[in-house]
């Protein structure tokens, strides 16, 4: 019956998240989630807000989130926007910023694989860059005629970070144009672009409280920009569904947000880990790609990645691939406990 359906979603590819199987119990490293549990404020946070008065819709303007997140990060109520995860907040960037009659937006040909389904569900044009042999970013081929530029940094699936200066280049070189930003990752080891905000008003920074905060079952997230750049994501929001977010995960994330040495502590263990794991790898004969991120991305020496993938997931350790030119050779391997990652050692050394 697709020929009841709008024609332009009939082609359309959509993303497909990190399985979530349900048929055993896995070391499940394949969906970038935090091995810790969330801050102890955020939980009992969300405990009181399940008590209270939730016959009543949730506050539209997020204020709570949005006091904790000015108070973080030193920035205006009017330069924070929050929404559904980072995953909604990119869709209503997609919507607000990037024209369907305009020039293609362009970002990295080998990076966070929503990014094209967005292109396609809004009619964008795209032109990918192709990233270089070595998996870095041409910062140059940033800098020609656009409708708009996204850098996911550090990278998914590669984990690798531009540095600050670089992306400050693409910003500046682009002033006609909105770069957005997509720090998912950067609390693992990346320079944030936050500082830059004042200083361009074409500059979107976006977050979220899925990694580093422990939060990903809640979904929550946010934008940072010029105070005309959340107008225009309001707009979206307000035209589309005003309340995004609910009590409860209002509640949770601005106590996660507040909670600065929990936070802190657990990026620091999960960087501490990641450093252990990419030696053990690297002893193992793996290429392991440098990574400012929460997971690795590991090319096997033997048998190839699409085999140690699916005799990982026979032996109970969940990883991901994907077949795609160019990375079909990697795995990229989110980084758990320790206790995790020797299972997941142990599980290679008998492969």
């Amino acid at each position: 019956m697709k020929e009841l359906w709008n024609p332009r979603i009939r082609g359309l590819e959509a993303y497909v998240p990190g399985e979530q199987p349900k048929d055993r119990r896995y070391i499940k490293l394949n969906t970038n989630e935090n091995p810790y549990p969330p801050s102890p404020k955020a939980l009992e946070a969300m405990r009181e807000a399940v008590c209270a008065d939730l016959r009543l819709y949730p506050d539209p303007e997020c204020g709570q989130l949005i006091e904790a997140l000015s108070r973080r990060f030193g920035l205006a109520r009017e330069q924070l926007f929050v929404g559904n995860g980072s995953d909604e907040v990119l869709a209503m960037a997609f919507a607000a910023f990037f024209d369907p009659a305009g020039l293609p937006i362009i970002f990295a040909d080998i990076s966070y694989s929503f990014y094209p389904v967005y292109a396609a569900f809004y009619g964008v044009p795209t032109a990918p860059v192709p990233l270089r042999e070595d998996f870095s970013l041409p910062v140059e081929d940033f800098l020609r005629p656009n409708g708009g530029v996204i850098l996911c940094n550090p990278n998914a699936p590669t984990a690798m970070a531009l540095p600050l200066a670089e992306v400050e280049r693409i910003v500046a070189g682009n002033p006609g144009s909105v770069v957005l930003v997509d720090e998912a990752y950067v609390d693992f080891g990346g320079e944030s672009a936050v500082g830059l905000i004042d200083k361009y008003p074409n500059l979107l920074v976006v977050r979220t409280t899925s990694k580093s905060y422990s939060l990903a079952g809640l979904r929550v997230g946010w934008a940072m920009g010029n105070e005309d750049l959340i107008a225009a994501l309001n707009t979206v929001k307000n035209s589309f569904n005003s309340y995004t977010l609910d009590r409860v995960a209002l509640a949770g994330a601005a106590a996660a947000i507040e909670d600065r040495d929990y936070f802190e502590e657990c990026c620091r263990r999960v960087i501490a880990t990641r450093e252990r794991s990419r030696r053990e790898l690297e002893a193992l004969g793996f290429r392991v790609l440098p990574s400012a991120a929460n997971f690795l991305f590991a090319a096997p020496p033997q048998p190839d990645a699409e085999t140690v993938f699916r005799r990982l997931r026979e032996e109970g350790v969940l990883v991901r691939y994907f077949k795609k030119p160019r990375i079909d050779g990697f795995l990229r391997i989110s980084v758990g406990t320790d206790e995790e990652m020797d299972g997941l050692l142990a599980a290679l050394g008998r492969i």
